[in-house]
């Protein structure tokens, strides 16, 4: 047998590694940047997704959304507490590393605290023009190399960390309505607690 990974073991617990609440940057901007007088659903991925915070959340904004992670343990938990919500998800058990995020696919992509190894991430992040829909939107907010020092949450390497320059550079074709780098208390379940250190985008394909 396997061993499970790290991140089924981190879902596979009571309660919610990250919370039940959705990312407050994601709430913030989520009903600012969209209306829904449209009888078509918008369509949103939300991209390692985990136990669904994200998706839920958005869900009950009215989105069709697509939660992608590489944890069956955390999506099978999304997936109930999606049921509890009142609204449902479609759920992709995938290595971020094979997934194709499709062509002109998403009115939204979604990427909070979505720390992988560059060799992953740069082609992913390649993807993201194509995969949106023309006037679509790509939303993200990491941990900066700056968040080393704070030991508030985060991955231990600098190389899975994001800043401004960085993701000016890998999100080629998107204008850019928001990007900045700041300090702001983040308070997302046991793992994410106290001052963070970290990068915001919001970047429109034209």
């Amino acid at each position: 047998m396997p061993h499970p990974s790290k991140w089924d073991v981190r879902y596979g617990q009571d309660d919610f590694a990250y919370g039940t609440e959705p990312n407050t940057f994601l709430k913030d901007q989520g009903k600012r940047l969209f209306s829904f007088e449209s009888k078509n659903k918008k369509k949103a991925l939300c991209l390692a997704d985990g136990e669904g915070r994200n998706g839920v959340f958005l869900a009950k904004l009215g989105f069709d959304v697509t939660a992608v992670d590489n944890s069956s343990v955390g999506l099978e938990k999304a997936k109930k507490w999606a049921k509890k919500n009142g609204v449902s998800l479609t759920t992709v058990c995938e290595d971020l590393a094979t997934y194709d995020l499709g062509e002109k696919s998403w009115d939204l992509i979604v990427s909070i605290f979505c720390h992988i190894p560059p060799e992953i991430r740069k082609p992913m992040h390649a993807q993201i023009y194509n995969a949106l829909k023309p006037g679509g939107i790509f939303l993200l907010e990491a941990y900066t190399p700056d968040q080393l020092k704070k030991e508030t949450g985060g991955p231990p390497s600098v190389e899975l960390m994001m800043d401004k320059n960085l993701l000016q550079k890998e999100l080629v074709g998107l204008s850019f309505e928001l990007l900045q780098e700041l300090e702001r208390d983040v308070s997302e379940g046991w793992l994410h607690t106290g001052v963070g250190a970290v990068v915001q985008v919001i970047g429109r394909r034209p």
